[in-house]
């Protein structure tokens, strides 16, 4: 019987990038320790019109459960990040051409923000629900959620969902830019190719934040709440 689970990415990055890191600041890994009060987990994009196109993106879906309900139970914060639908505009309908527009423009569904998320998600009482109506959820004015979060006393980002390197990666940047910790999950991200989701890995890993697997994360966590 053919094997029916979601794939998840091929991830990795490269062992001569680690030897530069590690060179550089004596360890492989830029955040040895959170703080689960001070970290939100943000969650990008995973509504209907990604999720159900990319068999990648089912397959994180499990992942990015473990962590919300780990975190949750940890005093952390949960945010689901939602793509807004936003005016036309003339540079819009000349990239992608006015019907791929059209669509994009209407990714994130209609409705009330929690009933739009993926099915298969559980949205917690205390998450947060917001819209961006950029690529990026920390651009500011385009997104509430840095404000919400400045809020709180964050210092940390976990950034998980899709699309690795369109959405994912300019908010680990905008994020990164704003002066926060960042940790990308690499197996809780999805694009629609293997080498597309690890340049990114890469490119991340390089300047910008940590990139690290689930199992490492929830570790953190657990040793976070058993200091």
């Amino acid at each position: 019987m053919p094997d029916t689970e979601p794939p998840i990415h091929a991830w990795h990055i490269e062992e001569r990038a680690y030897r530069r890191q590690e060179e550089r600041r004596g360890r492989r890994y830029a955040y040895a320790h959170l703080d689960p009060a001070r970290t939100p987990l943000a969650v990008i994009d995973m509504v209907p019109f990604f999720v159900a196109a990319n068999p990648y993106t089912r397959g994180i879906v499990p992942n990015i459960q473990h962590l919300a309900h780990r975190l949750r139970s940890a005093g952390g914060t949960v945010a689901w990040v939602l793509p807004a639908r936003v005016d036309r505009s003339p540079v819009g309908d000349e990239f992608h051409g006015r019907e791929a527009a059209e669509m994009f423009r209407n990714s994130g569904g209609t409705g009330p923000l929690q009933d739009r998320v993926w099915h298969e998600f559980s949205v917690g009482t205390d998450d947060l629900l917001v819209e961006k109506s950029a690529p990026s959820a920390f651009f500011p004015g385009r997104c509430p959620l840095p404000e919400l979060l400045q809020e709180r006393g964050i210092d940390t980002v976990l950034i998980t969902g899709t699309v690795t390197n369109v959405c994912c990666e300019s908010s680990v940047r905008d994020a990164w830019t704003l002066g926060y910790r960042v940790i990308m999950i690499a197996d809780a991200n999805s694009t629609g190719r293997d080498q597309d989701h690890n340049a990114t890995l890469h490119t991340v890993y390089r300047s910008f934040g940590d990139g690290r697997a689930t199992s490492e994360v929830l570790t953190l966590i657990d040793e976070a709440v058993s200091a």
